[in-house]
């Protein structure tokens, strides 16, 4: 019985699909109101953000969009991930930020978001692209279909 279900744990094992090293995920908080004609997943999503925020001006400043970015890399050395983007009202101005990750690592999450007075007065995210680089070199990429 123990044989078989190792034979049956190892077979599973190793069908199983390679991890993809950079996942993004997105969401744009257009508006305040929870309508019943939202999914669900959208309705929690909107509560999940503006969670906290009590004044109208607070919730305000909680409008634009989101960017969860879910990473995984083999290598041991200090990572970073840099996410680029350009906004409506910006013109072609490329913006960036970044995080630093901790050393020994291998996997995480990390969150970008375009909130507030950034979005309200430079506009949407018209493109992106996010870098997970170690030690200075890029490990992996991925970008926004209208990124240049």
């Amino acid at each position: 019985m123990k044989f078989t279900a190792a034979v049956l744990f190892l077979c599973l094992a190793s069908c199983s699909a390679p991890v993809e090293p950079l996942i993004i995920k997105q969401f744009t908080l257009r508006d305040q109101e929870n309508s019943v004609a939202d999914d669900p997943m959208v309705q929690n999503e909107k509560l999940r953000r503006l969670h906290g925020a009590v004044s109208i001006e607070e919730r305000k400043q909680r409008l634009g969009q989101y960017y969860a970015v879910l990473w995984n890399a083999d290598a041991a050395a200090e990572k970073e991930i840099v996410f680029r983007y350009q906004q409506g009202a910006s013109g072609s101005r490329i913006k960036e930020m970044r995080r630093t990750l901790p050393t020994g690592t291998y996997s995480g999450k990390e969150e970008f978001s375009i909130i507030g007075d950034n979005y309200l007065k430079n506009g949407r995210v018209l493109a992106w692209k996010i870098d997970l680089t170690a030690n200075g070199e890029t490990i992996t990429s991925k970008q926004s279909y209208l990124w240049e």
